[in-house]
C-alpha cells in the first residue's frame, strides 16, 4: 500500500460520516458529499478517524495502488464539506469585464455579443470586482473543472497575455514581430 494510502483521514467536529454497502456520505456545514469505494478497498472508521484498508496487498498490486488514490478522494471530500475549495480568477484586457446576474455570470469578451455562463449546482461564484471573481464549492474537482470551462471562453494568449486565467497564473508572452 502507498504511503499517501496509509495516513489517516481526521474528521473534524460537525462533520459526519456513514459507510455502509460500499458507499461513503460525509455531511457537513457545507454540504454534502457521496463516493462509491472501489472493489477490494474498505474503510475503518474509529475515533474521528477514517482509515483505508486494501483485503490482500500482496496479491493484487492494483487494488494497494488505488488505495492512495481513495485516500485522497476520502480528504477532499472531508476538506470540502467542512472548509470548502475556492478558485480566484482574474480577467486582463481592455475591455473584458465579468457581472452578476442573479446566479449566472455574464462575460465581456471582446466579442461581438455578451457570454452567459450558468452556474452549475453545488458551486458559487461571487464577483469581486470587475476583472476579478471566485469559485466556490464543496467538491474539489467540480470547482476546478467550473474554473478549467470558464478559462476555456477565452484562454490567455501569448503575446498581450489578454484574456481569463487563475490568479497566480504566470501567461508566458511570446515577442511580437520585428519590422524594418
Amino acid at each position: 500500500m502507498s504511503r499517501v494510502g496509509r495516513k489517516p483521514v481526521n474528521i473534524p467536529n460537525g462533520v459526519s460520516v456513514d459507510y455502509g454497502d460500499k458507499i461513503l456520505i460525509v455531511k457537513g456545514p457545507l454540504g454534502e458529499e457521496k463516493l462509491t469505494l472501489m472493489d477490494g478497498i474498505d474503510l475503518v472508521i474509529k475515533d474521528n478517524v477514517i482509515r483505508i484498508t486494501v483485503g490482500n496487498a500482496t496479491e493484487d498490486k492494483k487494488d494497494a495502488a488505488s488505495a492512495g488514490l481513495m485516500r485522497s478522494l476520502v480528504s477532499n471530500m472531508v476538506t470540502g464539506v467542512s472548509k470548502g475549495y475556492e478558485k480566484h480568477m482574474e480577467i486582463v484586457g481592455v475591455g473584458y469585464r465579468v457581472m452578476q446576474q442573479n446566479k449566472d455570470v455574464q462575460f465581456q469578451l471582446g466579442f461581438s455579443h455578451p457570454i452567459l455562463f450558468s452556474t452549475p449546482a453545488g458551486i458559487i461564484i461571487e464577483v469581486l470586482e470587475a476583472t476579478k471573481f471566485k469559485i466556490k464549492g464543496a467538491n474539489k474537482q467540480q470547482v476546478g473543472q467550473v474554473a478549467a470551462n470558464i478559462r476555456k471562453l477565452r484562454p490567455p494568449e501569448p503575446y498581450k497575455g489578454k484574456g481569463i486565467r487563475y490568479k497566480d497564473e504566470h501567461v508566458r508572452k511570446k515577442a511580437g514581430k520585428t519590422g524594418k
